[in-house]
């Protein structure tokens, strides 16, 4: 059922189903490392994602690439995406909240806006990768990953989709499985 897998930590990213993994000393540099055989395209705005989002995005590339599915810049695909975290959009919003504090009370910066959402980081990769399938974020009391696999798992039974990207990603790093 699971057909691939990335991951990406403080230092580290891999892929589960081909059993490699690599050590990184920033995001920027493992954004231009993995350009182009796992990034296929550059990603529109990458700098201005906040860290759940980069984090997120680069963990379903490697998914993909664990899978061996390919994406172009254009092409559409009917893949879902299923997202969630531990902390929904806290980071984001106290991100946007001191942004607030810092200029008077008066205005915040647009950029921070936009991830105030816990589904922004879906957002963010489903325009990249062009998915089309349902899109949905998950919270629950705790960071549950096997409900939200179980979840998953129901929605491929009925019929619903044939591939789910399942995506766990906080600040701190990002796991994504890919499943049919």
């Amino acid at each position: 059922m699971i057909k691939g897998q990335g991951w990406i930590s403080q230092n580290k990213y891999g892929c589960k189903k081909q059993g490699w993994s690599k050590k990184y000393t920033d995001l920027k540099s493992l954004y231009r490392l993995l350009q182009p055989q796992v990034l296929r395209y550059p990603v529109d705005n990458f700098l201005r994602f906040d860290t759940v989002s980069k984090l997120a995005t680069i963990s379903i590339a490697l998914a993909l690439f664990d899978a061996k599915i390919t994406y172009a810049q254009g092409k559409k695909q009917r893949i879902s995406l299923i997202g969630s975290n531990p902390c929904g959009a806290l980071e984001a919003n106290l991100a946007y909240f001191n942004d607030f504090i810092a200029n008077g009370r008066t205005l915040a910066r647009g950029n921070l806006f936009i991830y105030t959402l816990p589904s922004s980081f879906l957002a963010e990769a489903a325009i990249h990768f062009g998915f089309t399938g349902p899109m949905l974020y998950l919270g629950f009391v705790k960071n549950n990953p096997a409900a939200s696999l179980k979840y998953a798992q129901e929605m491929l039974k009925e019929g619903a989709v044939k591939t789910i990207i399942l995506v766990n990603a906080s600040s701190q790093g990002a796991t994504a499985q890919l499943l049919q």
